[in-house]
């Protein structure tokens, strides 16, 4: 489903270049769910924002589906982003001044350009992810009356929304206590085993980590199972 070969990545801080990835090599089979852990500043956000095409690699490829994904031009790496790849990331990023429903909808909106059948079939669905996650009663609620619990589960929903077969989690129980970093954990792990889909979980705790499939050390920008 996902596969890096020989990816690097440099950034230069004004004074000095800084390799964060050393000619990585990684694959995820479809449907899996993986887990990568190491310290802070090993790496883990940027070969995860490079997998779900939102950094370009300094060398290397990315395959998407066995496509070359930084081989496309904007338009259709920006509909794989949309479309085909869900994010979930620590600090969940829902718009404050709309609702629950109106921010899981966003990506679909975006997706649907405004037709009004497709809206109304993705408010039903969105009305049944809610449901499931145990935020029906909070569709027409705003993100600043959530707790963080609530405010994860409603970027998860949001994540699935246009039905994505690979979902990409950023730390996301990292602003959580552990008893909803729990529940978020066995949320993410029970969508990934009912829909097989493709998860890819980069996580700081070992703990949290052992709930998947299998797991990946990142450290010094070098990769190990």
């Amino acid at each position: 489903m996902l596969e890096a070969r020989n990816v690097r990545k440099l950034y230069n801080d004004g004074l000095k270049e800084i390799q964060v990835l050393k000619s990585l090599n990684f694959k995820v089979a479809a449907g899996s769910f993986v887990a990568i852990v190491g310290p802070s500043g090993a790496g883990k956000s940027t070969l995860l924002h490079i997998l779900g095409g939102l950094d370009v690699p300094t060398e290397g490829q990315v395959f998407f589906e066995g496509e070359d994904v930084y081989r496309l031009n904007d338009a259709s790496l920006a509909k794989i982003r949309n479309e085909r790849v869900g994010f979930v990331f620590q600090f969940y990023h829902l718009l404050p001044e709309f609702t629950v429903l109106e921010n899981v909808l966003m990506p679909f909106l975006i997706k649907s350009q405004g037709n009004s059948a497709l809206i109304s079939q993705a408010r039903e669905k969105a009305g049944n992810f809610l449901k499931r996650v145990g935020l029906v009663e909070r569709t027409g609620h705003f993100p600043s009356q959530l707790s963080g619990g609530e405010q994860q589960r409603t970027a998860i929903v949001r994540a699935l929304i246009n039905q994505p077969v690979v979902l990409l989690c950023d730390e996301p129980t990292g602003n959580l206590d552990s008893k909803s970093g729990g529940e978020i954990v066995s949320l993410i792990k029970e969508i990934n085993k009912e829909n097989k889909m493709t998860t890819v979980m980069v996580t700081h705790n070992q703990e949290i980590a052992k709930s998947a499939d299998r797991v990946y050390y990142l450290k010094d920008g070098v990769m190990a199972e």
